[in-house]
């Protein structure tokens, strides 16, 4: 089971990576604190200070057809914001 799926590169995660030393993934659904704090340690080497999840909600389509206005979810996923110790980088281009 690959717990890391990728990393959300949106503006608001990359405000907290500049101001604060937080990087922002979407991970497992299933993976806890401690396995992702794992993960992240041995794919980049850092050392990490705290770990705070969530699991955000898809957001709700809709979309007019031929047939009719037809309605659907966004799947919905566990995010996770990692925070760094000072000084110490992640880059996320590095291990591809």
């Amino acid at each position: 089971m690959e717990l890391l799926k990728k990393p959300i590169l949106t503006e608001k995660a990359s405000v907290l990576t500049e101001k604060s030393n937080r990087f922002t993934f979407k991970v497992e659904h299933k993976a806890n604190k401690l396995q992702i704090k794992e993960a992240i340690e041995k794919m980049y080497g850092v050392s990490i200070l705290a770990i705070n999840t969530m699991v955000v909600n898809g957001k709700v389509k809709s979309r007019n057809t031929k047939g009719g206005l037809v309605t659907g979810r966004s799947p919905k996923y566990k995010k996770a914001i990692v925070t760094l110790k000072a000084g110490e980088t992640i880059d996320y281009y590095a291990n591809i």
